[in-house]
């Protein structure tokens, strides 16, 4: 799993050849990195979609342009757009659900 910033978030996320899952958090959430293990999973067993996350404290510009109000919420973003998301730590079966048309 990478980082991106504000800056990046364009390029590295939006403007992805594919499907992109962004983790939204902070290194001082305990639930953001009890999913971390799960995600990286979900991304290292699929070939289509990359995982990145951004710290929302050091890059609240994004944050606050998709409505993050709690973390973890995790996105999944393709075409440049926010297709599916997932508010709160959940086991890995409910991000496999919801992101399945894009894994």
């Amino acid at each position: 799993m990478r980082d991106v910033t504000d800056e990046t978030f364009e390029r590295d996320v939006l403007q992805a050849d594919g499907p992109v899952i962004v983790d939204f958090w902070a290194p001082w959430c305990g639930p953001c990195k009890a999913i971390e293990p799960a995600l990286e999973e979900i991304a290292g067993e699929s070939e289509r979609v990359e995982l990145v996350r951004i710290d929302i404290d050091a890059n609240p510009r994004t944050a606050s342009r998709y409505g993050v109000l709690s973390i973890p919420t995790v996105t999944l973003f393709a075409g440049g757009e926010a297709r599916a998301t997932v508010y709160g730590a959940r086991p890995k079966k409910h991000f496999l659900k919801t992101f399945d048309a894009y894994l």
